[in-house]
């Protein structure tokens, strides 16, 4: 099972924004449920380092809140990609106002 990208949990989140909550909770479970049943035949991890909380998120997540000094490396690809669009939106923002 694939968990960044996921085309369910994709599917889900177009459905919160159309409105349609009980549909996007419905796809939810869903993937859930497949994660679930995954656990423990797959390595869910997508951190290269060698740490002792390999593939226990809640463990890992949780050591993370709370220190607040940086992020898992498994959230780091979709910070920079959240970050990425921000800055081409101040990019373009600067942009145009230069051409006025």
């Amino acid at each position: 099972m694939i968990i960044d990208n996921n085309p369910k949990e994709k599917e889900a989140m177009k459905a919160f924004h159309k409105g349609d909550r009980s549909l996007g909770h419905k796809i939810q479970d869903e993937f859930v449920e497949e994660l679930r049943a995954s656990l423990g035949k797959t390595d869910h991890c997508s951190c290269q380092k060698a740490c002792k909380y390999h593939g226990k998120c809640i463990e890992c997540v949780a050591i993370h809140r709370a220190h607040r000094e940086h992020l898992p490396n498994c959230f780091r690809s979709m910070v920079n990609e959240r970050i990425e669009k921000l800055s081409e939106l101040t990019e373009h923002t600067a942009l145009e106002q230069i051409e006025k």
